[in-house]
Parts: structure tokens; C-alpha cells; sequence
């Protein structure tokens, strides 16, 4: 998942976990992070050719090299599965996860986050730690990591067009 960030092949997001509902309704814990990459879900079944084949193996590595980050332009609240079969062409998921999704925590709505990304002008490497791994939606790093010189993954245009077109997707397959 973040490989397809990285290079832009993807600018979402589907979570159901890591969030939480408050009064005013759906919250993210932060709207701008590293994008650590997680390896304990990781299923070649679950992606597309081309992003499947690329998966490193399942196994929590000692270090982790952070490449890339995002931020949070807007969250939009799903609310049937031919919406998010309109944005096919717009993600690297094959339909299992996409119904591994739906069925989890069927009560809880389903969100999709547009994440704007962008590339760490230097990797960086972090020790990989326990407290790291495993199924979690945010890890705090033991030390700060600057963000501040990232550079887009696409242009402020390219970013835009791809947006409208999720957006437009969406409302147009809402119930």
C-alpha cells in the first residue's frame, strides 16, 4: 500500500479501524503522517498485478525505512459497495479486500480517506521495535522524523483531477 502512494497509483484510503465517531462524527486520530509499512496483513491475493508481486516477505523486520508521507484531504463516508466498485481503476485492491472490508465490523460505517502524498526528500531508517508491530493504525515513533521538505507525488493539477473524479464516483453510486 504505500509502494502504490509512493508513485501515485493510489490516492486512498478504506478504514473502518483507527478512527473513531465522535459527536460531530468521524475523527482521525492525526491528518498528516509517515506512512509506515506494516507487514502482518500483507496478502499478494488481496492486490492487483503488479503491486502483489512486489510484497516483501510477511516477517516484522529488524529496521524500517520510512520513504514517504501524507496527509488527509478529506473523508468520505461509504455507504454501498458499488461505490467503491465505481473507483476500480483508482486502487490497487482486488474485490476480496474490498469485501473483507465491508464485512468487518459490519455495524461500523466504512470510510474512504483521500490521502495527498508525498516523498521523503531522505528515507529514513527507524529500529524496528515491538511496540511497532502488529495490526495498528498509528504507531508514535520513538523519535521525531521532519516531514517539513517532502515532495508531492503528483502535481497540485494531477492531485485535483483525481480527487474530482473519486468524488464524483461516489456521489454518483450513493444510495
Amino acid at each position: 500500500m504505500c509502494r502504490a502512494l509512493e508513485v501515485g497509483r493510489q490516492i486512498m484510503l478504506l478504514r473502518k479501524g483507527g478512527i473513531s465517531e465522535s459527536i460531530g462524527g468521524f475523527e482521525l486520530e492525526h491528518r498528516s503522517f509517515l506512512l509506515f509499512p506494516t507487514y502482518v496483513h500483507q496478502n499478494a491475493a488481496m492486490l492487483k498485478p503488479g503491486f502483489a508481486e512486489s510484497l516483501a516477505p510477511a516477517v516484522e523486520p529488524a529496521t524500517v525505512t520510512l520513504m514517504s508521507c501524507a496527509v488527509v484531504t478529506d473523508i468520505l463516508k461509504i455507504q454501498t459497495r458499488s461505490q467503491v466498485d465505481a473507483l476500480d481503476a483508482e486502487h490497487i485492491w482486488t474485490k476480496p479486500l474490498i469485501d473483507m472490508r465491508f464485512q468487518y465490523r459490519p455495524s461500523n460505517p466504512l470510510y474512504l480517506l483521500l490521502l495527498r502524498g508525498y516523498r521523503l526528500t531522505e528515507p529514513v531508517t527507524v529500529e524496528n521495535s515491538p511496540a511497532y508491530a502488529g495490526c495498528k493504525s498509528w504507531v508514535p515513533l520513538d523519535s521525531a522524523i521532519t516531514a517539513a521538505d517532502a515532495v508531492p507525488v503528483l502535481t497540485d493539477a494531477d492531485y485535483k483531477m483525481r480527487e474530482r473524479a473519486i468524488r464524483e464516483a461516489v456521489s454518483s453510486h450513493a444510495s
